[in-house]
Formats: structure tokens, C-alpha cells, sequence
């Protein structure tokens, strides 16, 4: 291209289109032919015709009455009279679509617009009392039927072996958990290679000119990715700190191509048999083994990564070489948060806590709104005083 495109609106502004329009748009409407529009109390039965009594229909004008969702034949001529010629619908297709595929298309369309319309005449109850009979009902149906009658939809040479009833994992419940997919793996083996160092790495945030991206950490050896993984389980949230790092290793940056901040339908999912935990662990922290069962949590957000270009121009102060990580006890904060999250799953009396909170917060508003728009309030006392200024309420900057 040697030219921009703004290089011809000069022509075309001087080559207006040859289109000549009267005043009428082209659609000339004489009134002076209906005498009912002139006389008072005329007849204006030529204008309004009787719905029970109307004219013939020209055939030409018959298409008209078609519905245009259905019908995107052109009219073709007047149909011969007795004889019923049914018309297909071609289907919109895009240019240089090719032909062997259209009739195909307009079947699947016209089947599909058919299921539609089924779903949609079909009304589902969705009230609590109709959630609740549909649960009690699913648990009765898996009952009293059998597991080899119930095959995977996708791969029917499966068949079900085996059932667990469902819990929240409430050993991880308080822990957030972000789902991170690469376009590549990781790290610097091929992928036929074992690395366990991959399952205990370190993504730290950065920013660089307003570029957001995340610095990706591992251990240099496979032994400290094991030694450490193997130290964590045996922790204890109340444990001192250790004695020795965990040095990890800067590797290279990743960019977020994709961030997905509510992933309603997947979860981590633990399948447990109901044994003890394993004897390797801390006396401390084995316990009681929980109920077989299948175990979720759910996962927070969803972030594709690939791997960040190289720019050796690129300086940004906050660069770290080596991550040292320890573990640290919580503080009295993080332990009150991390009570409140996992109340949600322990506490039978966390949807009635809830909703007394939220009914608490809501009267406190209403109560200050109050005192606002009646230009009084109370001390502690009980005495009732007016409210002179906004100061009385929000203080002083």
C-alpha cells in the first residue's frame, strides 16, 4: 500500500451518488381517492374492511402473509390452486461457503429450533420446596439403582464401580486455591523427564512500566523440592519457624494471557477411603481418619500463562535472584480469618450467624440514617440531643 485511504475523499466528496429522490421518497400517496377521509360519517369500508368479511387476496400478495422467521424463500409466482408446494428455507450462510454442507446446516437448524421451542414450553419449578424434593429424590434414585446400569455419557464402555458421598474438604476449606495452566511445562526439562519441583514452586506478582507479570521460582535440586514438601505436611500452623530456608531459584517471568475470577463449576477434589494417614507424618498431626467420601473445594480463579519475552532493556528494581522461604506462625488476625472461613463448613449454625450479622449490620444503618434525616440522636445515657453539623457525626478531617 503506497497510499493512505483518506488520499481519495477528496474524490468521492466531489462524485456524489447519482440517486434522485422526490418529495414523496419515491412512494406518491394521494389522499383525494378515499372520499371517507373528506365527508364526515363517510364510509370507510375501503380503508378498514371487515375482519369477518375480508377481500380476496391477490395471489401475487400472498407471500406477505409468510413469516419471515420461517420463510427466506423469494416469492417465485402464483401457486397452482389445490396443489400445496412446500418451500425450504435455505439457511444464512457466509461467503465462499461451500454447497454440500447448506442442506446439511438448515436440517441441524431446523432440528435444533424444534428443541428449543420444546425446552421452552417445558416450565421448570425452581422454588426451595422443588429444589428439596428434586435432592431427596436423586439420593432415593441412586439407591435403588445399579451401579453397572449407570455408564459415563461420553465413553459408554465405562460403567460405575464404586460411590462416595460428597463433603467439603474442611482440612483446606480456609485456603484459597488458584488454578495456573502454561502453554508450555515449566521449568527446564523436556517433558518425558520427571521434575518434582514443579508441584512446589513460587509465583511472585510484579510490575514493570505498568506491565503486570509473575516472576516463576524453583529449588535447584530435586531433593530440596522433597524435603521440603515432605516438611510442610508435617507442620503444624503453631510451629516456630524453621532453622534453614528453602532456597528457590528465579527461573524466568510469565505473562497472563487469560484470568478467569469466578470458575463456578470446578473444584479440587480428594477421593479418601477412609484409612489412616500416613505414618511417615508428625504424631501431631495424624488423627482420627475422616468418613470415606469425595472431598471438594473450590477453586478461586483460573490464569493461562506463557512465558514472558525476554527484553535484556528491561530494568525494574524489585528483581528477586533467590527466594528464602520460612514459615512463620499466624498472627491473631489471620487466625480469627481463617476461624471465619472455616466456620462455613464446621459451624451448624453459620447460615443462622450469618444472617443475624447481616441483620445487625443493617439496623446499625438504619439506626444512623435515622438520626441523620430526624436531626436528633441519643447518648449513651439515653438523653436526646440535636445533631447541629455533619462534624457531630463524621468528626473532624
Amino acid at each position: 500500500r503506497y497510499a493512505r485511504p483518506e488520499f481519495l475523499d477528496e474524490i468521492s466528496a466531489s462524485a456524489p451518488l447519482p440517486m434522485i429522490v422526490d418529495g414523496e421518497l419515491g412512494m406518491p400517496l394521494d389522499l383525494s381517492h378515499w372520499d371517507c377521509l373528506w365527508e364526515e360519517n363517510g364510509d370507510d369500508s375501503e380503508l378498514n374492511p371487515d375482519p369477518t368479511n375480508t377481500p380476496k387476496l391477490d395471489p401475487r400478495d400472498q407471500f406477505l402473509l409468510g413469516d419471515p422467521a420461517t420463510t427466506s424463500t423469494p416469492f417465485l409466482g402464483p401457486s397452482t390452486p389445490g396443489v400445496s408446494t412446500p418451500s425450504v428455507a435455505m439457511p444464512h450462510v457466509a461467503w465462499l461457503r461451500k454447497t454440500e454442507y447448506l442442506s446439511r446446516e438448515g436440517t441441524s437448524r431446523a432440528s435444533l429450533t424444534h428443541d428449543m421451542k420444546q425446552h421452552q414450553d417445558n416450565t421448570i419449578d425452581i422454588s426451595r420446596d422443588a429444589q428439596l424434593r428434586d435432592i431427596d429424590a436423586s439420593f432415593s434414585a441412586i439407591e435403588s439403582s445399579d451401579l453397572a446400569s449407570l455408564r459415563h455419557p461420553t465413553k459408554p464402555e465405562l460403567t460405575a464401580v464404586e460411590t462416595f458421598e460428597i463433603f467439603p474438604d474442611a482440612e483446606i476449606w480456609a485456603n484459597a486455591y488458584d488454578l495456573f495452566r502454561f502453554s508450555e511445562r515449566p521449568g527446564d526439562r523436556p517433558p518425558d523427564v520427571e521434575d518434582p519441583r514443579l508441584d512446589c514452586a513460587v509465583l511472585r506478582p510484579m510490575e514493570a512500566d505498568g506491565d503486570h507479570f509473575l516472576a516463576y521460582y524453583l529449588t535447584k535440586d530435586d531433593e530440596d523440592a522433597i524435603q521440603f514438601k515432605r516438611e510442610r505436611l508435617a507442620r503444624s500452623p503453631d510451629d516456630p519457624p524453621e532453622d534453614e530456608p528453602t532456597h528457590f531459584q528465579f527461573v524466568r517471568d510469565y505473562e497472563t494471557v487469560k484470568v478467569e475470577q469466578e470458575v463456578p463449576n470446578e473444584f479440587l477434589l480428594v477421593l479418601d477411603d477412609g484409612m489412616t494417614h500416613d505414618e511417615d507424618l508428625d504424631s501431631k498431626k495424624a488423627g482420627p481418619p475422616r468418613p470415606k467420601g469425595a472431598y471438594y473445594k473450590n477453586i478461586e480463579r483460573k490464569m493461562l500463562l506463557k512465558k514472558k519475552r525476554v527484553n535484556t532493556y528491561e530494568a525494574y528494581g524489585d528483581k528477586w535472584d533467590v527466594v528464602k522461604l520460612t514459615h512463620t506462625p499466624m498472627s491473631a488476625e489471620e487466625a480469627q480469618e481463617r476461624e471465619d472461613a472455616l466456620a462455613e463448613v464446621v459451624d451448624p449454625l453459620f447460615p443462622l450467624a450469618r444472617g443475624d450479622a447481616d441483620a445487625d449490620a443493617e439496623g446499625e444503618v438504619d439506626e444512623a440514617t435515622a438520626g441523620l434525616n430526624g436531626h436528633e440522636n441519643h447518648d449513651a445515657n439515653g438523653a436526646r440531643h440535636e445533631i447541629v453539623d455533619a462534624v457531630d457525626v463524621f468528626g473532624e478531617e
